[in-house]
């Protein structure tokens, strides 16, 4: 067996989860290639990347060309001389999809590939299926949130490749639940496996005597409630507890954050940090004395998943306050593995921040049963041993 995983852009910061999940297999003899669509649009890489072995092949862009187009199905013809006729039968596809799909379809003969994994059911998905169907080899794919609740999702063509897929991986039990009250059939063979951590890189350290500092890490973005959580510091202000608050991440919503921080008189308690190596962000949030993860639904429906970040924050030994979005009460049990408000509630966070500011005892005993589920549940390797058996029944 031999997996192909494809990937819209490797390596990004925000998505530890993959190269995880890579580092896993290797370490478990699976060859593996990565495929990744777009090159990496970010300079800084975490540690980890470098240890990945499999070969990285960027696919050829599209410029849209019909020459380019035309010149790809004539190369991919020499490996996959069936092509001709298979190109009829993607009239409806995106022109681009189908460009990419065709220079995949080339490699996977060329490479020996026999199964196609890809990660995020959209445009991943749609050039892994495409390729599969090109070179006969079946794909499976992993739907995390973005990629099934956003706006710009269409119903019809996810629902075609949760049919076409051999298997289908989701990360918590809310989406598994979502995708088959809204999929019926389509669904049925929808797995649940949740994203892993490698815990023997996650030291768990006790947290009852650490520095008053709140960490908060992830892209500047609507759903990770960056807004409420500058709220809620302003209350903490206003209230005059002690702390400093530390944003960690870079996005299009940067400037808001820091003009919010200014307007509420935050600059000296508020920082955003801006983008780091895991290695820093894991130190980051090990110094803190509280996690906050006040993820919210976006307007356009966008959410996360299951956030990585604050399954290495539970790892830890940070205790956490987050929101009841999508599949986070499955590890964040309120007053057992975390502290659990309503998302879009600053009283109720900066409620939740100040009482685990001040109460140690409460801080370990919370750090002390999230580490216990992340080992039990989240162990990178048996997680990823469950994936591999999905490959070999694929193939």
């Amino acid at each position: 067996m031999k997996v192909g995983y494809v990937i819209k852009s490797f390596p990004r910061l925000s998505q530890t989860f993959i190269v995880n999940e890579i580092l896993a297999h290797e370490a478990a003899g699976l060859d593996l290639d990565i495929f990744s669509l777009r090159p990496p649009r970010e300079e800084e890489r975490h540690a980890a990347v470098s240890q990945v072995k499999a070969r990285v092949t960027y696919l050829p862009g599209v410029d849209g060309s019909a020459a380019c187009f035309w010149k790809e199905v004539v190369e991919t013809a020499r490996h996959v001389p069936e092509i001709w006729s298979r190109l009829s039968q993607c009239t409806q596809e995106a022109a681009g999809d189908v460009h990419q799909a065709l220079a995949l379809a080339r490699r996977v003969r060329e490479h020996g590939i026999t199964h196609l994994h890809a990660h995020f059911g959209n445009v991943a998905t749609s050039v892994a299926r495409l390729a599969g169907f090109f070179a006969d080899v079946p794909y499976s794919f992993t739907a995390h949130a973005r990629d099934i609740f956003h706006e710009k999702v269409v119903p019809s063509q996810l629902a075609r490749k949760l049919g076409d897929a051999k298997a289908v991986v989701t990360v918590s039990d809310f989406n598994l639940t979502y995708l088959q009250r809204n999929y019926g059939a389509a669904a049925q063979r929808v797995r649940r496996i949740y994203n892993g951590l490698d815990m023997n890189r996650f030291g768990y350290a006790e947290t009852a005597d650490r520095a008053p500092l709140i960490v908060s890490v992830g892209r500047l973005v609507e759903k990770k409630g960056l807004s409420e959580l500058i709220d809620a510091c302003s209350l903490l202000k206003d209230r005059a507890c002690t702390f400093r608050c530390l944003i960690v991440g870079s996005g299009p919503l940067e400037d808001v954050l820091r003009a919010q921080i200014a307007r509420l008189g935050l600059v000296s308690e508020v920082e955003l940090a801006g983008a780091r190596p895991q290695d820093e962000v894991m130190h980051l949030v090990q110094e803190a004395a509280v996690f906050a993860a006040p993820c919210i639904v976006g307007a356009d429906g966008d959410r996360d998943g299951l956030p990585t970040v604050l399954l290495e924050a539970m790892a830890l030994g940070t205790p956490c306050v987050s929101t009841d979005v999508t599949g986070i009460p499955e590890i964040l049990h309120d007053g057992e593995t975390g502290l659990m408000v309503p998302q879009h509630d600053a009283v109720a966070l900066a409620d939740a921040l100040e009482r685990l500011l001040a109460d140690g005892a409460l801080r370990a005993r919370l750090a002390r049963h999230a580490r216990s589920l992340m080992e039990q549940q989240f162990d990178i390797h048996r997680n990823t041993a469950r994936m591999r058996e999905i490959f070999a029944a694929a193939a």
